[in-house]
């Protein structure tokens, strides 16, 4: 209401997608729409009226024949102390209820829902969605203690389905077993909603960043990449781990998985206000060609590793991401774009804030559509070592990701502790 005070706001929450013919997918609710009222089924509505300094909720009437087949609904009394509203009523209102709200205002804040199915009832009003959808992400970039308390409980479920899986994974296991063990876990805590389709990739498979097969067989000298993570209410956890199927790292992997734990730990030491995302970025990138320098996969100076773009052949994403309601949640709104201080494109530069959730996530890999395209070999020639980068391929990818609050000051506090550390990774892999 503080920040669009001349203009209704009405938002529509999800509806159940289908599935095919009569099965719908299980329902999840609209990010915004669950962060404005907590509400976890499909068909409400909202109504903000900043004129008038109230809220309605409206909530779908529903008849015997659901009832039966569905279960219970909250009636308006019930919802109205489930969800705090000052009024709720039937979503067959809602209509008539916009044509009274609207006198005095000048336009209307809608969600693209709303926009599509009750124009008419706006009469004429201006329609603005982006606006609304900024001011909402504006909003949900920096965390209340409430919301970190729901961050840190799908944190909580995720780290002991993590250390199920380095316990319990063996060779000879599909990376769908893998899966199971994980996302048991995940349910058996009372949580049926994962924050996205969870990633176990073995071996090479590791090399396709948003690898979904989750199929292959698992090979003892192989090194197993999961990521996955709960959500609690909605609120996301999102955490990577990396690890030998054998009992130990090889040397070679060892040498790889120590740069990127390496970067890692340094980029959150360094999550904190007021650093530019696009120069955290460079710090993660630098780090990275730093450590394959070492190996004499790269040559050159770090600052030509960067600027090229060469050490994007072995890292090619990005540091991190904010983290909330929505796994990648938006950038936190235009107000918060910064001037990019560095030279290496990103897709958004901002400076990091208190109480921002975000992930830590750098990574190496070893990406055969990279490595040997002729383009790429030609550009980088001078800076990489393809004969001796070409021994890696087949090793596949590691990637080490937390999630972390930023702290008003000093390094930010991280609600991941599942076991990153050589020594305590091997120990596990040991009792396996």
């Amino acid at each position: 209401m503080r920040r669009l005070p001349d203009g209704l706001i009405v938002l529509s929450g999800g509806l159940e997608v289908t599935r095919n013919y009569d099965v719908s997918f299980v329902f999840r609710q609209d990010s915004d729409f669950l962060y404005l009222t907590g509400v976890e089924d499909p068909g409400f509505h909202l109504l903000i009226d900043p004129k008038r300094k109230n809220s309605t909720l409206f909530l779908p009437r529903i008849d015997d024949h659901h009832r039966v087949w569905e279960g219970h609904v909250p009636g308006p009394a019930e919802a109205k102390r489930l969800y705090g509203v000052q009024r709720v009523l039937y979503d067959d209102a809602l209509p008539g209820e916009i044509k009274k709200a609207r006198r005095g205002h000048r336009r209307a804040y809608v969600n693209s829902p709303v926009q599509k199915k009750l124009k008419k009832s706006f009469q004429g009003l201006p329609l603005l969605s982006s606006v609304l959808d900024d001011a909402i992400e504006e909003l949900r970039a920096v965390k209340t203690p409430g919301e970190i308390s729901l961050m840190a409980e799908a944190n909580r479920i995720s780290n002991r389905a993590h250390g199920i899986v380095m316990r319990k994974t063996r060779a000879g296991m599909r990376e769908y077993e893998v899966q199971t063990l994980f996302e048991a876990e995940c349910l058996r805590s009372g949580n049926r909603h994962l924050a996205y389709p969870s990633i176990v990739a073995a071996g090479n498979n590791a090399a396709v960043l948003h690898y979904r097969h989750n199929d292959a067989k698992l090979k003892k000298t192989d090194l197993l990449l999961i990521d996955a993570g709960v959500e609690v209410k909605g609120y996301a956890s999102d955490i990577t781990r990396t690890f030998p199927v054998g009992k130990k790292f090889s040397q070679r992997q060892k040498d790889i998985y120590s740069i990127v734990l390496e970067t890692q730990k340094a980029c959150i030491e360094a999550a904190r206000p007021g650093l530019n995302s696009a120069t955290w970025q460079v710090l993660s990138m630098r780090l990275i060609a730093d450590g394959l320098r070492d190996l004499k996969l790269m040559r050159g100076s770090v600052d030509t590793l960067v600027e090229t773009g060469a050490v994007r052949l072995f890292y090619p994403h990005g540091i991190g991401h904010l983290l909330g309601l929505d796994v990648h949640d938006g950038v936190g709104g235009k107000s918060r774009k910064k001037p990019n201080p560095t030279k290496v494109p990103v897709r958004f530069a901002a400076d990091l804030e208190a109480g921002m959730a975000i992930t830590s996530e750098p990574g190496i890999y070893f990406i055969d559509a990279l490595l040997n395209a002729p383009r790429l070999r030609k550009k980088h020639r001078d800076h990489i070592d393809f004969n001796r980068a070409e021994r890696y391929l087949g090793m596949g990818g590691i990637r080490i990701e937390d999630d972390v609050i930023v702290r008003p000051s000093g390094p930010p506090r991280n609600l991941t502790t599942v076991a990153k550390e050589i020594p305590d990774i091997e120990a596990l892999r040991r009792n396996a």
